[in-house]
């Protein structure tokens, strides 16, 4: 049996895209994949309005905290998934990178969340069908 392959979503404050797309993952593979976030520079708290969108599908994710990137981390992950962290994100051999192209939903409301939401959940979708197929 070969362990858990990691995830490491990473954004700038890891309050709204990591967090949401963290929350996916976690909800679409259960507990087949090790989910993590980070950010390089973490907000106090995770955005009420990601909070609310992911609500609306039944996710919960008002119990995480935003958390900064720790070396370890991102070097124990085996899939980094970027979403606007620039060249903070440290680059390790042997590991898949992916870079998100998404819109931040800092400082937007929920009508204009719940397409960065929905989009968020195609990206892990495929991600987590292509982890699946590899397996």
């Amino acid at each position: 049996m070969t362990a858990k392959l990691s995830v490491l979503f990473v954004c700038v404050h890891n309050a709204g895209r990591s967090q949401m797309a963290a929350g996916w993952l976690r909800h679409l593979a259960g507990d087949t994949v090790e989910v993590r976030s980070a950010g390089s520079e973490p907000a106090e708290a995770i955005n009420p309005v990601a909070v609310a969108a992911m609500a609306e599908v039944g996710i919960d994710i008002t119990a995480e905290q935003p958390k900064i990137l720790e070396y370890e981390v991102a070097r124990d992950s085996d899939v980094i998934v970027t979403m606007g962290c620039g060249d903070t994100c440290p680059v390790f051999p042997g590991r898949r990178y992916e870079d998100w192209k998404l819109d931040d939903p800092a400082g937007q409301n929920l009508d204009a969340v719940r397409p960065i939401r929905d989009e968020i959940k195609a990206r892990v979708s495929e991600l987590l069908a292509g982890l699946q197929r590899a397996a």
